[in-house]
């Protein structure tokens, strides 16, 4: 095959790429897609949000952990950190892995743990580990820290979450204790009436 053969395929498979390219373009200025407010059909028991999933199913996010640490169990936690221990360390002094040994992550600095190397979104983020931002990491990692070399989906489960971070916790020089249980306060005691006399 001489060159000119070869230009000629090489320039067609060029023109029938670039006129796809071009019809998937116009297409997307001529049709513009609009979304219902509301399902045409609607399905008993199902009540839908405004992006069309059920609203059971949108999550906004972690819950508070404060009330979610007060009920929490270290022990679970334990097992819960067997999830991370494909990556991390517990132990005092233990080795650092794909990612840094966790002994006293709680208050610590972040991105400070000696002979790891940190990302650098993780080293731009500042400030100590407090127990919500680790609720918040530990939810969805490259939501809070975009650009983390952290691979882990996050743990959506608020209780098994609360867990790890109550053992997370204890592991710790001077741990820090779990916050009670705040009672429920007392209704407010109806007034007397008052009489004119």
């Amino acid at each position: 095959m001489d060159s000119f053969e070869f230009n000629k395929i090489a320039a067609a498979i060029l023109i029938a790429l670039l006129t796809i390219k071009g019809a998937d373009l116009i297409s997307n200025h001529l049709i513009e897609p609009h979304m219902l407010k509301e399902n045409v059909y609607k399905i008993a028991g199902v009540s839908a949000s405004s992006s069309g999933a059920p609203a059971e199913a949108v999550q906004k996010g972690p819950a508070p952990i404060e009330p979610l640490l007060a009920a929490a169990n270290v022990q679970q936690g334990e097992a819960a950190f067997k999830k991370c221990t494909s990556c991390h360390t517990i132990e005092k002094g233990g080795p650092n892995r794909i990612g840094p040994n966790l002994y006293g992550i709680v208050g610590a600095h972040k991105a400070k743990h000696p002979g790891y190397t940190y990302s650098s979104a993780m080293e731009g983020k500042g400030g100590d580990w407090s127990l919500d931002d680790l609720n918040v990491y530990l939810y969805s990692p490259r939501d809070f820290v975009p650009g983390t070399k952290m691979s882990f989906a996050g743990i959506k489960d608020d209780k098994e979450r609360a867990d790890l971070i109550a053992y997370l916790m204890k592991q710790s020089d001077s741990p820090m204790p779990l916050p009670a249980a705040k009672e429920a306060a007392p209704p407010p005691a109806e007034a007397a009436p008052q009489s004119d006399v």
